[in-house]
């Protein structure tokens, strides 16, 4: 259970922040039915990319950058953060899964969009399911 309220936290704020941002998309349909059959099995998978990404690669670069992290007083967090989408995104490339990401304003607005909609589903959520 724990797996799946992990999973789907990254998906939903994956979905928002394609449908917020130009900058963000999936490939295929735009609307309807069809949008959602065609770009749900890409949203999970490119979810789990992310939430690999951020669980494996993410703690490394930030123990390395942490006199960087603590001079600019945690803002280059989000820059991290933003590097970390984009990773993602070439990632998903690789696999051929249409997720995109154009430049990085798009990803640091991305990656907030992320973080607040994650925070929002746990805060959501019952502590049971977490």
């Amino acid at each position: 259970m724990r797996f799946l309220t992990w999973l789907s936290t990254y998906a939903a704020g994956l979905a928002v922040a394609a449908w917020m941002l130009d900058g963000i998309w999936f490939n295929g349909p735009s609307s309807g039915s069809e949008e959602f059959k065609e770009k749900l099995l890409p949203l999970l998978i490119v979810a789990l990319i992310l939430g690999l990404v951020s669980t494996f690669i993410e703690p490394v670069i930030k123990l390395i950058s942490l006199p960087f992290i603590i001079l600019t007083l945690g803002f280059l967090l989000l820059v991290i953060n933003a590097l970390m989408l984009m990773l993602t995104a070439k990632l998903a490339g690789a696999f051929e899964l249409g997720f995109h990401v154009d430049g990085f304003f798009n990803a640091l607005v991305g990656s907030l969009i992320i973080t607040i909609v994650g925070w929002g589903v746990q805060v959501a959520l019952p502590k049971e399911s977490l």
